[in-house]
């Protein structure tokens, strides 16, 4: 099970009542952010998840609201004791960037690797996951992720004894290895029967709407989408900014067939995204209007 929480869901600024939109993800004891900007290590800690297991780092796009929470997070990490490495992952220009940030916290007890991703460089991998980037259009450079976790195959038990291998070697074989033992070859084949289909989660903000996301949400367990307003009255002002809204967003969802969507990324002027509610979950009915702290487990 891959455990996700929506820490925040707010744009361009913290409000008591709103930390700003990032996600915490937590798999068999590993756990990656994506986006950190200011106040995130305060909101990370309300939701009492474990900080010694963050790993990674993903970050959108190097605007404020979503990367000047870093300095106060790793010197965070920093008291809480940690020594194992962190990578932070982002669009091009995000090395000067973290540099300049990071003035603030030089005496780091764990080593940062910072890793500039562009057309050349489109897939990475964390734990079981792979993860896909697209580039989105805002009005910098800004990326979307689509993490896949690639489940094993299903376990079969009595096909391994049938096939006469030795319990020993089954975890093994289960995980993919291939084992030889005197002249005889296992494969995962011998102790597996069919495949299951993968998990992915979709997360995509700040951008205007285009056809790409289609496919690049494609089939996603989870999209989550940002939606500064909750109808199209405001579309002209969002989309010169290179946002979206509400009626944008489920209409992705549904182009994309996602089974289900997650709205965050709201306007600080948007004080009641819930009141549009029922009309976006009638263009998809299966839209959350998140709250920080959404947690699902896939």
């Amino acid at each position: 099970m891959v455990d996700v929480c929506l820490v925040g869901t707010g744009g361009m600024m913290p409000l008591p009542q709103r930390a700003l939109t990032c996600l915490w993800m937590e798999y068999k004891g590993h756990a990656a952010l994506i986006d950190c900007g200011e106040g995130t290590q305060i909101a990370l800690r309300k939701l009492d998840v474990k900080l010694c297991r963050l790993e990674v780092i993903m970050i959108t796009h190097t605007h404020g609201d979503h990367v000047l929470g870093l300095p106060g997070l790793l010197l965070t990490l920093s008291n809480l004791g940690k020594t194992s490495p962190l990578t932070i992952y982002g669009p091009k220009g995000l090395m000067c960037v973290i540099s300049y940030l990071c003035c603030t916290c030089p005496m780091l007890p764990f080593a940062i690797q910072v890793i500039e991703l562009d057309e050349d460089q489109r897939f990475f991998a964390w734990s079981d996951f792979t993860i896909e980037t697209l580039a989105l259009k805002h009005s910098m450079p800004c990326l979307g992720y689509r993490m896949t976790l690639n489940r094993l195959p299903v376990f079969d038990p009595q096909k391994a004894r049938k096939n006469g291998i030795p319990q020993k070697y089954w975890e093994r074989l289960h995980r993919g290895e291939t084992i030889t033992d005197g002249d005889k070859t296992y494969t995962t084949a011998d102790v597996t029967k069919g495949k299951r289909h993968p998990t992915v989660i979709c997360y995509m903000t700040d951008t205007v709407y285009f056809d790409e996301m289609v496919n690049f949400a494609k089939g996603a367990d989870l999209l989550i989408n940002e939606g500064m307003y909750g109808d199209l009255e405001n579309i002209d002002r969002m989309s010169a900014k290179g946002h979206m809204l509400f009626p944008q967003a489920a209409e992705l969802a549904a182009k994309a067939e996602v089974k289900q969507l997650w709205l965050t990324h709201y306007s600080p002027a948007f004080t009641d995204p819930h009141a549009y509610e029922d009309s976006v979950k009638k263009m998809f009915e299966q839209t959350v209007v998140c709250d920080d702290g959404q947690r699902i487990s896939l």
